[in-house]
């Protein structure tokens, strides 16, 4: 004989304690809007299981029994813990927020990240720490094993699960130096195409979609140095004349957190006189995150730092 306890469901708890709150078949019926016959063989159901008559009649009205009064407040708040389980999570305050994120992101948008997500950090969430990565790691396995909590940057790993988002578009532009030849006159294919360039490139590659649009003007230009790295590229080339290749917004956009450093070591910005492709930067993060309080505040922060729109 199978001595085992019996199953008991959500539905039973919350329609015991309707019961011997109310003490009333027909209150607690309403209650839960059903109807007093349901509520009656529900009371007939808890009886067989508690093995007490729980609720007996005393003249016009129901009275608890002994057992009834003694699992009265367990029952109120298995139902009141039932609630806050299965109902969606409050709103995270950040100030109560502890931890280290983790993000992983090109040293240029590291660079445009860091101190603006610091202030708010420091403003908003104190107890929160951050993690900077290079690009070393593959960000798809990175996120879905936890390593990485958010990837921002280029995204161009695509990874069915992966949430991703875009948070701004922009151009390629030539950094120069201050004074450099280049800024002389109005910049034209020729004129580029004969600088001297440095191109940044994790793989080590010489040519890129600059090297494209220059060749359908049977046009080539000379590489002298790769880079893994844009700000290596743009320190070289405020001492140089050499030139290099960074994202920038449209012109007419106005600054960027991503155009700070340039402008900080006093680069020139030129616009490209030849079609290339937009630069979309964008955050990626697995799904499993997306509805986590820290998590939003995170990518929050993120897009107020960078100019996106806040989370919906």
């Amino acid at each position: 004989m199978d001595s085992s306890p019996p199953v008991i469901d959500a539905q039973l708890a919350v329609a015991l304690d309707a019961l011997l709150t109310e003490q009333s078949v027909t209150r607690a019926a309403a209650r839960l809007h059903t109807s007093p016959a349901a509520m009656s063989r529900t009371l007939a159901r808890l009886r067989r299981i508690l093995q007490d008559p729980l609720l007996v009649r005393a003249g016009q009205r129901m009275v608890p029994t002994p057992r009834a009064r003694a699992v009265r407040d367990e029952a109120a708040e298995v139902v009141r813990r039932l609630g806050a389980l299965l109902s969606p999570g409050s709103e995270t305050d950040p100030a109560s927020l502890r931890g280290t994120f983790t993000l992983q992101a090109a040293d240029l948008v590291a660079a445009a990240l860091a101190p603006g997500l610091l202030r708010l950090a420091g403003a908003e969430a104190p107890g929160v720490s951050l993690r900077l990565r290079a690009e070393e790691l593959e960000a798809g396995p990175a996120l879905r094993d936890g390593g990485v909590d958010l990837e921002v940057g280029v995204i161009d790993h695509v990874d069915p699960e992966t949430r991703v988002e875009e948070l701004a578009v922009l151009r390629m532009a030539a950094a120069v130096r201050p004074g450099h030849p280049l800024t002389a006159e109005p910049l034209t294919p020729d004129r580029l195409a004969a600088a001297e360039h440095v191109t940044v490139s994790r793989r080590g590659r010489f040519t890129g979609p600059l090297d494209a649009a220059l060749a359908e003007r049977n046009l080539g230009r000379r590489v002298t140095a790769v880079l893994p790295s844009h700000l290596t590229a743009m320190h070289l080339v405020a001492r140089t004349d050499a030139v290099c290749l960074i994202p920038a917004p449209p012109p007419g956009a106005g600054p960027s957190p991503l155009t700070e450093v340039a402008s900080a070591l006093g680069l020139r910005l030129l616009d490209i006189p030849l079609p290339l492709p937009p630069v979309t930067i964008g955050m990626a993060w697995h799904p499993r995150h997306a509805a986590d309080g820290a998590h939003r505040w995170l990518r929050d922060a993120v897009r107020r730092t960078l100019g996106g729109s806040p989370d919906a």
